[in-house]
């Protein structure tokens, strides 16, 4: 385990945060899996998530899933529940892919507030020290997927990758894509799940905005957690080309109609592709199932290929939200971390609510698209562009998910030739990470 790893995982914490919540008598301290009160932490998570009571099953379950994850909460020990958590939220060391590269980044997640404790700093305290935390452990990013788009944006997030949900009408589809020449079966969804592990890793890497797989995930798509009640209703199907490499992986439940059996929903779980021949392979499978009137698929891509190989466009409803949020914590090594598309020197002003990305930073980038970081204080910015920005607006731009002309048109960040750091931030893929976490 590498040095911000460890740092991570072990650290204590945020001593900030830590005197705001002392001053309304509330105890802020990490809650390891494998102690007694990570009973109430899940126990609070479940609850703040809208999801039921946790069984004892259920909570063993959990303690496995998040042994690798550094938990933390907030209580109250003059309540009547004082084991259950009142705020809780969760980190671990990652790796996201960035255009041209990956960067070592902060994941978090379970982030929650009882309703009975709103207004009282808690979210405030628990997301600026887990951003401290991050940025102290020596990890460039933090990175965490929302389910609420308003709370993120004054602690230095912003949407860095949004998600499209496919509603595709089988009926009025007319396959127009390849047909390849490897073949589908069905498998158990053991090995399904190791294939999701696998084949997620070797494609992670090609898109931006795409993290290393979380402990436990590839259970959360097979439905093989141990204390999985519904697991049995997902199938699996895997793609074989035609030297016998297994290239993709589909797995999906359905949902059958209240009158008609004619007219089920498949609703894709996850759908992995190394080639294009197991994207179309798998994807026509889906579109021709039996008894399928619709296929429902989240968390795809904005620009999904499949859209072009169905003959009639409108056969498909398209909802697109903002999904995969980034906190700039160290700006050289992020500039440094991925490529750009077009050369050029650029002088970003970056402000920070927090002060921790505070600066300004030339970047120069070369004609095969690679940068160099300094500061302004080191270099000489005579010639240079200049974009000046919050950690925010550099946040969402870092992918090439939103050009700097789009922002600057939205009055969220100002520069001399938005058009030139446009070309310079684009990207050739769009960003996406096809999982929550």
């Amino acid at each position: 385990m590498t040095e911000p790893q460890t740092s991570l995982l072990n650290r204590d914490v945020d001593e900030a945060s830590h005197r705001a919540l002392a001053e309304r008598g509330l105890t802020y301290r990490t809650v390891p899996a494998g102690e007694p009160a990570f009973e109430g932490w899940i126990q609070a998570v479940s609850r703040g998530f809208q999801d039921g009571e946790r069984s004892p099953e259920q909570i063993a379950g959990a303690r496995g899933r998040n042994s690798g994850r550094r938990l933390t909460g907030v209580f109250d020990e003059s309540g009547p529940m004082s084991e259950v958590a009142v705020g809780t939220i969760a980190s671990w060391p990652s790796e996201l892919t960035v255009p041209g590269g990956t960067i070592p980044a902060g994941a978090i997640s379970a982030v929650t507030v009882a309703q009975t404790h709103r207004r009282r700093g808690i979210a405030r305290a628990l997301l600026e020290g887990e951003v401290r935390t991050v940025a102290a452990a020596g990890l460039p990013i933090a990175m965490l997927t929302v389910t609420e788009s308003t709370l993120y944006g004054r602690y230095g997030f912003a949407s860095a990758a949004s998600a499209a949900i496919l509603d595709i009408d089988t009926r009025r589809v007319r396959w127009a894509g390849p047909t390849p020449d490897g073949r589908l079966d069905f498998i158990d969804r053991t090995a399904a799940r190791d294939l999701v592990a696998t084949l997620h890793e070797r494609t992670r890497h090609r898109t931006p905005g795409d993290i290393a797989l979380p402990p436990g995930h590839g259970d959360r798509f097979t439905g093989t957690d141990p204390d999985e009640k519904d697991g049995g209703a997902i199938r699996c199907v895997q793609y074989r080309d035609a030297a016998g490499e297994v290239r993709g992986i589909l797995t999906y439940s359905l949902a059958p109609h209240e009158r008609d059996i004619v007219k089920g929903t498949a609703k894709v779980t996850i759908l992995i592709a190394e080639t294009d021949d197991a994207y179309a392979a798998l994807w026509r499978f889906l579109l021709e199932l039996d008894l399928v009137a619709h296929v429902r698929a989240e968390l795809c891509s904005v620009d999904e290929a499949v859209l072009w190989m169905i003959g009639d466009r409108r056969a498909a409803s398209v909802s697109v939200f903002d999904h995969q949020y980034l906190r700039i914590l160290d700006v050289p090594a992020a500039l440094r971390a991925r490529t750009y598309s077009s050369a050029g020197r650029v002088l970003l002003r970056v402000s920070d609510p927090l002060g921790i990305a505070t600066g300004e930073y030339l970047l120069t980038v070369d004609d095969d698209g690679e940068g160099t970081v300094a500061t302004a204080a080191d270099a000489d910015t005579a010639g240079a562009d200049v974009l000046e920005l919050s950690v925010v607006e550099l946040a969402a731009v870092y992918l090439g998910g939103v050009s700097p002309e789009t922002l600057g048109r939205a009055g969220r960040l100002t520069g001399t030739d938005l058009a030139a750091s446009s070309r310079m931030f684009a990207s050739t893929i769009v960003p996406r990470v096809g999982l929550w976490y």
